[in-house]
């Protein structure tokens, strides 16, 4: 009886002429791109200039690529260096082969060299690709699937994936690994997306997670596989690996968020600030600047608030002299015992004298102590 299961490509090539155009390359070149797109709109919504992912990604993919290969070799060196194998083979990276833990550890390498250039702190640039990089993940792994590698055990599951017979491999319906790790990275990716809006992760632990989380799945992926390997104390090599570097993302996550909690303000030293930020800094000066203008020009003219209409009469009338007086003065805000109101009947007053307040600024005599224009009164 026929069961359904999910068929795999005859071939993982195309040739366009004597081109060779493959699967496997493509889903990494995929897989790279959208790490970029979704690494820059982090970086940016994070305060960095547009680019800068990119710029970066040029140091960090080569290493990534190289560090993968490496990887992959030499945990699986029989089978390029053992009896009837071809040592060229190990170059032939289009055939499929490449380890993310030496990717991600070389890529590293890579990145932390183009931030040094750009003066641009390594954690905060590695929080902002994070999520981008599992999507990368998800897109690279597809290219198992062209290859027919990195399948499970026999199922007949109704979304078993059809491997043709082959060398090293036989004919049947196995468990897709290649798909349960495609989709297990893209939990990862909205796991840490949430978990960055929600706690605001910096310093690294963004990354951090994703390095947690990716290594719970795949511990749990690698046990499923069936393709040689070695093995340590009856556990694949690769399992092993995923729980070292779970543990020591968990003790980054713990120490970096004691000793350093909170997010970065500057990601970018040279970029521009936020342009609505930048629009409300001169609003504010300016209105502040006018409140001042106002009140020197209200203190230097000697006259009190127009809405008063007594000291508006008085001062254009003209006011009874006063002493300067420590207690009781115009300078003090308060009205001394022997403040006289102006005269009502309109005739003339003496000469208007100036009074100093305490700290040297002119005020209107006439003008009660709390109609005064900001600082003249008490400080």
């Amino acid at each position: 009886m026929d069961i359904a299961y999910i068929p795999s490509p005859s071939t993982g090539v195309i040739h366009l002429g004597p081109i060779p155009l493959r699967g496997y390359a493509f889903c990494i070149i995929i897989g790279v791109f959208v790490a970029v797109w979704l690494g820059n709109r982090r970086w940016v919504a994070r305060g960095g200039r547009p680019g800068t992912v990119a710029d970066i990604a040029v140091w960090a993919v080569p290493f990534g690529l190289v560090g993968g290969r490496l990887y992959h070799v030499i945990t699986d060196y029989q089978l390029y260096f053992g009896e009837g194998r071809n040592w060229v083979d190990a170059f032939k990276i289009w055939e499929g082969g490449l380890g993310i833990w030496g990717a991600i550890a070389l890529g590293a390498v890579g990145a932390w060299i183009g931030c040094r250039l750009r003066g641009i702190p390594l954690p905060a640039w590695a929080d902002a690709l994070a999520p981008g990089i599992a999507l990368a993940q998800a897109c690279g792994r597809w290219g198992n699937w062209f290859n027919q590698e990195l399948y499970g055990r026999a199922t007949d599951l109704p979304w078993a994936v059809e491997i043709s017979a082959g060398p090293n491999r036989d004919a049947g319906t196995y468990h897709p690994t290649f798909l349960y790790e495609s989709l297990w990275c893209i939990g990862v990716a909205l796991l840490v997306i949430w978990a960055d809006r929600r706690f605001r992760l910096g310093h690294g632990r963004a990354f951090a997670l994703y390095v947690a989380a990716y290594c719970v799945g795949r511990g749990w992926i690698e046990y499923m596989r069936v393709d040689e390997a070695h093995h340590i104390l009856g556990l694949r090599l690769n399992v092993w690996t995923s729980i070292v570097v779970f543990v020591l993302a968990v003790v980054y996550l713990v120490l970096s968020a004691r000793l350093r909690p909170g997010r970065e303000e500057v990601v970018e030293p040279n970029a521009e600030p936020d342009p609505s930020a930048k629009d409300a800094e001169p609003v504010a000066a300016t209105e502040g600047a006018a409140a001042g203008d106002v009140a020197a020009k209200d203190t230097g003219s000697g006259k009190a608030e127009p809405e008063d209409a007594a000291s508006e009469d008085a001062g254009s009338r003209g006011a009874e002299p006063e002493d300067a007086r420590p207690e009781g003065g115009a300078g003090s805000g308060d009205p001394g015992p022997q403040d006289a109101p102006a005269k009502a009947d309109g005739a003339a007053a003496e000469p208007k004298s100036t009074v100093l307040t305490k700290n040297g600024s002119a005020a209107d005599p006439a003008a009660p102590a709390g109609d005064q224009a900001p600082g003249t009164g008490k400080h």
